[in-house]
């Protein structure tokens, strides 16, 4: 079965950025499951796995636009403290969580910690980034009506939400 819309895809991957692996769910020894067309994965990446499938392994080179986007400047926002955990340990450079108002979460690097504020950076930690992805497909199946409901990919052993 060739992984597409709707299809469920697990795979093993290994990132690389400017040369140094950043992560791999090889490391983890747990595969990344997704439902393909829904947004679970970065753009260039699910274009990517599109028409291949299990067993294959691939190098995918992604440009910035089709990974976290081209860097803007000006994206500098003061936030109050009790939007992220754990404040008084984050310091100039750290990537961290802030919790948003609207509800969800976004990843941001801390430009400047004042004494009830905290300046961030809301590019992404990896806006203006070629990325390199080393992939190998383990599985491709049909997507549930429940996944396709949901959007997004119910591994194995996943319990039911």
């Amino acid at each position: 079965m060739k992984a597409g819309k709707d299809k469920v895809i697990s795979l093993h991957y290994t990132l690389t950025v400017d040369g140094e692996q950043v992560e791999s769910s090889r490391d983890r020894g747990e595969a990344l499951w997704a439902l393909l067309g829904h947004g679970q994965l970065i753009a260039g990446l699910e274009s990517a796995l599109e028409g291949h499938e299990a067993g294959e392994s691939l190098q995918v080179e992604i440009a910035p636009a089709d990974g976290y986007g081209e860097r803007q400047e000006g994206q500098i926002q003061r936030v109050p403290k009790k939007y992220f955990q754990n404040a008084k340990a984050l310091k100039p450079g750290m990537t961290t969580v802030l919790a948003l108002k609207e509800g969800g979460q976004r990843v941001v690097v801390v430009h400047k910690v004042g004494m009830s504020t905290v300046d961030v950076d809301l590019n992404h930690p990896m806006a203006g980034k070629a990325l390199h992805f080393d992939v190998t497909i383990e599985e491709v199946r049909e997507g549930s009506e429940e996944e396709i409901k949901h959007g997004h990919a119910h591994p194995p052993g996943a319990e039911a939400h």
